[in-house]
């Protein structure tokens, strides 16, 4: 049977619905929150040299642009007949089903598929970093922004890690004529750039929406965190948690002839969202409503943008519904077991590396709109699955972002 057959044959017997397999990331920074159930020998399956695994990747067609990253690293496979030695590329399905997987829409607008999400998982948090924003994409090339969502799930957080705090941007007082003295001591000491932010304190079960073009350094929790598809940034913070990071990474993307042009480097960023007054109104997200019924309920928890979306679906013990999202998505169970489709689901509790799950599928444009059945065999837990989509899903504005920034 050739890749081909075995794609289509895949997909049609799941009833439009796939299983995917983990896919992990590992990182040469920071250290393993160890709350994505991975097992505790496994950390450094990928290789010392490499660093820890601290993240996991869903419904991911985007590679990860680390040194030393293997050509599909980052990538996401599917399970074809439950051989982890037979699983094929998210990709190859995505390059030969076209719409008929992820509909016309998103054919038409992107070619594509073309956001991803990930669980990232550090014991401390991250240094203040930025994705850079539309127009400084647009200057250097092929680059794509990174267009971020985070939302922060209870059952993987059993504990907030060194530091539930973020940074977003800078305080409206800040000058830029400050932020460039901080990032001109890049090579000559501690920057202490955090001390031009602000922070909040996370809250379980809500999120934040992150543009490209924010400089932003996200806290200790384990983070469910919808974007666009790419892995693009550069570090504006030098010394974090005693781990130092030069100017190589400050200038990140940057063109070589303009490595150490400070200006060029900040003209990654958006200034006016970095300060503006009112940025936790226009960028916290509560969950929102969606729809319930009888035995479930299903609430928006990304929201507010042009890009990437989410949705928290809870069904109560022993209660089966059938939802129609009218839009592909990839999704996980975090809690619970019983039936996805035509398939057994299972939140894992200790996985090893190469392991296959039964928490990870992807959900086609077809069978979306017609409806997959989600049944809780449990008769005490619930069945709690989060859910990706691409901005075709019909995602929810919110009035805070069309007005002017507040000063």
């Amino acid at each position: 049977m050739t890749k081909a057959e075995i794609i289509r044959e895949t997909l049609e017997k799941g009833g439009g619905v796939l299983r995917l397999t983990p896919t992990w990331v590992p990182r040469p920074f920071n250290r393993p929150g160890r709350r994505i159930r991975l097992h505790p020998d496994d950390y450094f399956a990928m290789g010392m040299e490499r660093g820890a695994i601290v993240e996991r990747w869903f419904s991911s067609i985007t590679h990860v642009e680390t040194e030393g990253a293997r050509p599909d690293e980052g990538m996401s496979y599917v399970n074809v007949n439950d051989d982890p030695e037979q699983v094929v590329l998210f990709k190859d399905f995505v390059d030969e089903l076209g719409a008929a997987l992820i509909g016309k829409e998103l054919m038409d607008r992107f070619g594509t598929w073309p956001m991803y999400s990930k669980f990232y998982d550090y014991m401390w948090p991250l240094f203040h970093h930025i994705h850079h924003g539309e127009e400084a994409c647009k200057r250097y090339g092929d680059v794509k922004p990174k267009h971020e969502h985070y939302f922060f799930p209870k059952q993987y957080n059993q504990h907030t890690g060194e530091m539930p705090i973020s940074y977003f941007g800078f305080d409206p007082s800040v000058t830029k004529e400050e932020v460039k003295e901080r990032l001109a001591q890049c090579e000559v000491c501690d920057s202490r750039i955090t001390e031009l932010s602000r922070a909040w304190r996370i809250e379980l079960d809500t999120g934040w929406y992150t543009p490209a073009g924010v400089v932003h350094a996200p806290g200790s929790l384990c983070t469910y965190e919808p974007q666009w598809n790419s892995d693009v940034m550069a570090m504006w913070e030098n010394v974090v948690n005693g781990e130092v990071f030069g100017s190589e990474s400050l200038s990140g993307y940057v063109p070589e002839q303009d490595r150490n042009n400070l200006d060029v480097i900040m003209d990654v960023a958006d200034w006016d969202m970095n300060t503006c007054a009112d940025y936790r109104e226009r960028f916290f997200r509560r969950p929102m409503l969606e729809r319930q019924g009888e035995g479930y309920v299903q609430n928006w928890i990304c929201y507010g943008n042009d890009y990437v979306a989410a949705k928290h679906l809870t069904v109560e013990p022993g209660c089966k519904v059938t939802i129609a999202d009218n839009a592909p998505y990839g999704c996980l169970v975090i809690q619970g077991h019983g039936k996805f489709g035509v398939f057994d689901c299972e939140t894992p509790t200790l996985i090893r590396y190469g392991q296959l799950t039964a928490d990870e599928f992807f959900v086609s444009c077809e069978a979306s709109c017609k409806g997959v059945t989600v049944e809780n065999t449990s008769k005490y837990e619930p069945l709690v699955i989060l859910k990706h989509f691409g901005p075709d899903c019909g995602i929810p504005q919110v009035e805070a972002m069309k007005r002017p920034y507040k000063k």
